[in-house]
């Protein structure tokens, strides 16, 4: 019988990485680490608020993590699901991410 429950975790991945931005966002996650809005802002050319937002959007769905150090708040990727669905998507290794 067919694992509902796999299909629906599966389905709510699927449904946060489904926008360019947050595609994009973390992607440059796993190519360059752990980041913070700052950073991810200019290596994606989309603004501050934006970025944040989608950040919030992919922290509630688990594929990313954050970590406050100071003044300042870290983000990186969580997920081996959604590494392994970018790898897929743009023909890479995962081996040259970092997670």
């Amino acid at each position: 019988m067919e694992n509902r429950e796999s299909y629906g975790r599966q389905a709510e991945l699927l449904k946060a990485l489904a926008h360019p931005t947050r595609l994009k966002i973390v992607h440059c996650l796993l190519q360059s680490g752990c980041r913070n809005v700052t950073c991810i802002e200019q290596r994606t050319g989309v603004s501050q608020s934006c970025v944040s937002q989608h950040l919030q959007k992919l922290r509630a769905a688990g594929i990313v993590t954050s970590e406050r150090q100071g003044n300042e708040v870290f983000y990186q990727v969580a997920s081996r699901a959604a590494a392994d669905v970018l790898a897929s998507l743009f023909q890479e290794t995962e081996e040259s991410y970092v997670l």
